[in-house]
């Protein structure tokens, strides 16, 4: 691909949504959670609770779900759930930790029972407090999106619902093996709009096979008919474990790239503001940004990672139905939820690129002046590629309107090749770790300690 620094190439490289991804994490011993949750004192912190069961696996799907499961395996889930959240209540207790963000992902969180999900709130809220405004979100499909859940996540003061829909053309659908169809979409969407919640988001996929401009366009026009505050736009990826792996299935990264132009495009003429290369969100909306490069989060189930400080920490990557299911067995015989067996213990280096990926792949982007307070040193000085980026046009400095702040932030073009610029940054030793595990992948691989195996 030819642009304004010459032959760049696909520019689908790799998602960046977190730093260092969890095929860099290990086994680790001789941690205790009770040493490191000093940093989850007071207020402003996230909570995160995992549901990871499914109607069916998404044929791009490489996170960890199951499908299958009855009312019988939930319910061992959230008894699980329940003694973590138990023990972990005991454990922040003496930090009087406050949580600004509640998150309920998946999965599909809303495949529980109304009674499951009554419990699933109960347990939460006699656990943990809530900072007074504090936000709450929750992951929901199609199919699962009905009156009476609605009403329930409501009157739990649920602020934000997103939605994967993905296409609004069936055909597209069924290449992505979405389990609904564009009419079930549609009455999912009419039900959110009439329960009036704060914020709902609609995930969006380009890139799929068969699909056009003309119809990816198609889709957003059919999506903003329903008044939606945010919109995520997501190109197809086809990794490691998902089941259209296997089918040897490769987006056309050329064609992906000219539908991200036109619906970013699109979007932004549509009166939304573009905040990072998935994320638009609807002129009104004035919510501060906030530093995430230090945040600290702690998750609740199988699945699901946490956040503190140097300390990252989850239960072993795992993709398949096999691996996942000997997961949540593990998961429920677990004894004492304080242990960290899995995860990763950031340098100073890490937690320097883990800042500056995290604020450069969203706007307004770093803060020249918060890094330099941060790390006692100039980002361009850790990170002398910035500079070249900035002559290839994909960064530039600018000043947020009515503050005296200096930022190094995307520039429009730039924003386009986010998957090719962050995983630039990604240091040689994750590097190498993330490359190990996907020449030892999952299916040779111990489901249960996440020891590896030579082939």
């Amino acid at each position: 691909m030819e642009g304004k620094s010459g032959n760049i190439g696909n520019p689908y490289i790799q998602y960046m949504y977190s730093y260092p991804h969890k095929t860099a994490y290990r086994p680790l011993k001789g941690i205790s959670l009770r040493n490191f949750v000093d940093v989850m004192a007071g207020k402003g912190h996230g909570l995160y609770l995992h549901i990871p069961f499914c109607q069916g696996k998404c044929g791009y799907c490489n996170l960890f779900s199951v499908t299958g499961q009855g009312t019988e395996a939930m319910e061992r889930y959230l008894d699980g759930v329940e003694r973590q959240a138990r023990q972990y209540r005991e454990i922040l207790g003496p930090y009087k930790t406050e949580f600004s963000e509640f998150t309920i992902g998946g999965g599909t969180p809303l495949l529980l029972s109304e009674r499951q999900i009554s419990r699933m709130f109960e347990l939460v809220n006699s656990c943990f407090a809530r900072e007074e405004k504090s936000e709450a979100g929750i992951e929901t499909a199609p199919n699962q999106t009905e009156k009476g859940k609605l009403k329930l996540l409501k009157d739990m003061g649920i602020t934000r619902v997103s939605i994967g829909v993905q296409s609004f053309v069936d055909e597209e659908l069924l290449s992505l093996r979405r389990n609904h169809q564009a009419r079930r979409a549609k009455q999912a969407l009419e039900l959110l709009a009439w329960m009036d919640f704060p914020c709902v988001n609609v995930d969006l996929i380009y890139g799929i096979p068969g699909q056009t401009v003309d119809s990816l366009i198609g889709s957003i026009q059919e999506a903003l008919r329903f008044g939606p505050d945010e919109i995520f736009l997501y190109p197809l990826y086809v990794k490691h474990g998902a089941g259209l792996a296997g089918e040897g299935m490769s987006p056309d990264w050329q064609y992906a790239y000219r539908q991200y132009k036109e619906a970013s495009g699109f979007l932004r003429s549509s009166g939304f503001r573009q905040d990072s290369m998935r994320r638009f969100v609807r002129k009104r909306d004035r919510r501060e940004f906030s530093e995430c490069g230090f945040g600290t989060s702690l998750a609740l189930g199988c699945g699901g990672r946490s956040y503190l400080g140097r300390l990252h920490f989850c239960t072993p990557y795992a993709i398949t139905q096999k691996t996942c299911l000997a997961q949540l067995e593990e998961f429920e015989r677990t004894a004492d939820f304080s242990v960290v067996s899995h995860g990763i213990l950031l340098t100073d280096e890490e937690m320097r690129r883990r800042y500056v990926i995290r604020h450069l792949l969203i706007r307004p982007g770093i803060e020249l002046r918060r890094y330099e307070e941060h790390f006692n040193a100039s980002v361009y000085n850790d990170f002398p590629v910035l500079k070249d980026w900035m002559r290839q046009g994909f960064l530039q400095e600018e000043k947020q309107e009515g503050a005296d702040k200096k930022y190094l932030a995307l520039t429009e073009w730039g924003m386009g090749f986010s998957d090719y610029l962050g995983p630039m940054l990604i240091s040689d030793k994750v590097r190498e770790k993330m490359k190990e595990w996907d020449e030892i992948h999952e299916p040779f691989g111990d489901p249960v300690s996440g020891k590896l195996k030579k082939l």
